[in-house]
C-alpha cells in the first residue's frame, strides 16, 4: 500500500481519497492496565461504499459481499483496530486492513466453467454404490430353516 498526499492506493490502477474515509478514536478494551482505561488508543475506520466516488459499481457489490458483518445496514464499512498500543498505530492498521478489503473486491472473480463427469469417474460411482447396496442386502434377517 502506498500513502501519499490524501490518497491511499490500493492497486497501480485503483486509489482511494483520504476525505472519503473518517476515523473515530475510542477506549480499547482488553489487558493494558492504566493506558487503556485512560487513552482512546483503539481507531473506528468507517467508509461509505455507496457514496463512495473512488470505486466502481462492480467493486462496490463485491465489497459489500465481501465486508459480511462489518457492514452496516446503511451500507458504512466499519473497520475497528486496536491491535497497538498508539492511535497513530491503529491508525495504520485499520488503513492497511481496509486497502487489502479492497484490493480483494477489486480482482475480478474467474468465472466458473461447467464441466461434465468423466466416463470412468461415473461408472467409479456406480461401482461404489452396487457394492454398498450389496452390503446392506447381507444385513438384512436370515430366516433360520429347521
Amino acid at each position: 500500500m502506498l500513502y501519499t498526499c490524501g490518497v491511499i492506493r490500493i492497486t497501480p490502477l485503483l486509489s482511494v481519497d483520504e476525505r472519503e474515509l473518517t476515523f473515530d478514536f475510542v477506549r480499547a478494551s482488553g489487558p493494558g492496565g492504566q493506558n487503556v482505561n485512560k487513552v482512546a488508543t483503539a481507531v473506528q475506520l468507517r467508509f461509505d461504499i455507496a457514496r463512495s466516488g473512488s470505486l466502481s459499481a462492480e467493486v462496490k457489490a463485491r465489497l459489500l459481499k465481501i465486508a459480511g458483518q462489518r457492514v452496516t445496514t446503511d451500507g458504512i464499512l466499519v473497520i475497528e483496530a486496536k491491535r497497538h498500543r498508539t492511535q497513530e498505530q491503529n491508525r495504520e492498521d485499520a488503513i492497511q486492513r481496509f486497502s487489502e478489503l479492497v484490493r480483494k473486491a477489486s480482482a475480478k472473480p474467474k468465472p466458473r466453467r461447467k464441466t461434465k463427469p468423466t466416463a470412468a469417474s461415473r461408472e467409479k460411482r456406480l461401482q461404489i454404490k452396487k457394492r454398498r447396496g450389496e452390503i446392506k442386502r447381507t444385513r438384512s434377517n436370515v430366516h433360520e430353516s429347521d
